[in-house]
Formats: C-alpha cells, sequence, structure tokens
C-alpha cells in the first residue's frame, strides 16, 4: 500500500507545528515542503534553522518526501545548475529524499536539450547524500512522453520522475501512455483533481473530470511502490476548501 503525503502548498505559510498535527490528524507519514519565502524553509534558510526543522519533524515521526524548488532548469537566464544544488543541499539537511524541479519557459528554443543538459551536469555534481532530482511533468514539459525524453538523454539514476497527473491529462495524453512513459523513471506522484483542461481551480480529488481511479489503476499496473502525495493549491487558489477537507476526499478516493 502506498504511503501518503500532502505538499504544504494546501497550507501557504502555516508553521511547521501545524503541518505537522495536520499529517498526524491524515494519517500522512510525510509532507512535501515548498521551498519559497514565507514558508518554512526557503532557498536561504540557514543551515541551524534547517537543522532545527529537521528535528522537529523527526521528533513528530513525519518525514519530508520532498523539497519542492521553483528553479526552470531550462530557462535561459541565471544558474539554473546552482540553483537545483543549493535546493539539494537543503534536502540533505531535512533528511528528504528528493528535491522537485521545473523544466523551462514558453517561447524558449529547445527547452530539451536545455534542460536535459542542465540535468545531466547535476546529476554529475551530485554529493554521495541519499538526494535525487525529481522533474515534474510541468510547463514545457506536461507529458509523460515529454519528462521521459528529458530523462533518457540525462541517463542517471539519480534524475527522476514526478508525475503531477493533472498536466500530462490536460496536454491530452492518457494516464496508461504517461504510466507506461514514466514507469522506468517515475519517483513520486501528486494526486489532484480539477473540472476540466480549461479550469485548473482545485477540486476535491476523485470529484472533476482528471479520472483519479484511473490513475491510480496505471500506478498498480506499473508496479509503482512510492507515496501518493495530494497537491492541494490553495496557495493559488485562496477561496478553496482547506486541506483537511480535501485530505478526507483523498483518503476516500484511495479506498483509505
Amino acid at each position: 500500500m502506498n504511503p501518503l503525503a500532502f505538499s504544504t502548498l494546501g497550507m501557504p505559510g502555516a508553521p511547521a507545528e501545524e503541518v505537522i498535527a495536520t499529517a498526524s490528524r491524515y494519517g500522512c507519514a510525510a509532507v512535501e515542503l515548498r521551498c519559497a519565502e514565507g514558508e518554512i524553509v526557503a532557498p536561504d534558510t540557514p543551515a541551524g534553522e534547517l537543522a532545527s526543522i529537521a528535528r522537529t519533524f523527526a521528533a513528530a515521526g513525519i518525514g519530508i518526501v520532498a523539497v519542492c524548488s521553483y528553479t526552470r532548469v531550462a530557462r535561459p537566464d541565471g544558474d539554473p545548475v546552482a540553483e537545483v544544488l543549493r535546493h539539494v543541499e537543503i534536502a540533505e539537511a531535512l533528511g528528504s529524499p528528493f528535491v522537485r524541479v521545473f523544466g523551462g519557459v514558453e517561447g524558449q528554443d529547445d527547452p530539451a536539450a536545455a534542460a536535459t543538459r542542465r540535468l545531466a551536469e547535476v546529476a554529475g555534481r551530485l554529493p554521495d547524500n541519499g538526494v535525487d532530482v525529481l522533474l515534474e511533468t510541468h510547463d514545457v514539459f506536461l507529458t509523460g512522453v515529454a519528462v521521459a525524453g528529458v530523462l533518457a538523454g540525462v541517463g542517471s539514476p539519480r534524475v527522476g520522475a514526478l508525475w503531477d497527473v493533472v498536466n500530462p491529462w490536460r496536454a491530452g495524453e492518457s494516464a496508461a501512455d504517461t504510466a507506461d512513459a514514466l514507469a522506468p523513471y517515475l519517483r513520486h506522484v501528486q494526486i489532484k483533481d480539477a473540472a476540466s483542461p480549461a479550469d485548473l481551480a482545485p477540486v476535491l480529488p476523485g470529484r472533476g473530470a482528471v479520472g483519479v481511479p484511473g490513475v491510480l489503476a496505471e500506478l498498480d499496473r506499473i508496479g509503482y511502490a512510492g507515496f501518493l502525495a495530494l497537491e492541494w493549491e490553495r496557495a493559488w487558489y485562496p477561496d478553496a476548501a482547506p486541506v483537511g477537507e480535501a485530505l478526507t476526499a483523498f483518503r476516500t478516493v484511495l479506498g483509505r
């Protein structure tokens, strides 16, 4: 049975103690921590504070399954490789196995080549610290096929895939095709739901049009054994229901 988690995207600005209490109340073994200003961790959080956060979660028995960066590895400006490696340091300090990254920006030239090159550089520079980097189905790489193409070019077991189930669906890729494309690389899954590809406001899991039960069946088919994490986008949609209501629906659609 897949362990459960949720993203702090559903509790914007909440302190660690509130996040831990919510995870415990709804049977989640871990959380994804957004790495952003105003959240529990940010890119400039000092080492001593990271150690304190890690102790707080460990003492409560709640894991940190992923540090969710907002780095777009294929973007044409800045130093995405350095940004990713900084997030890897943060994840190591927190005892988290994964750093989430995004792809690129619309309209840039050959984002797949840029993402492949940057992620290959990241893979070559990763310390032996148990932290791997996951490219999410997102932005210019909405589909499983697109993400798998980049990861095949990277060719490193330290760089895998994160399946955000809404994005391939809204791009027209079937759950079966996404599962087949990502199967060799899949390390983490974010579950959410929406009313239509044109309306991405959060809908309680299992009550939208994404077909969450079908996604779960495909995950079973490919033998996925990792976390299922609720991504409830209350940070972007403040009128959405509280995360507790979403977690209740999440557990219901999973049959828990």
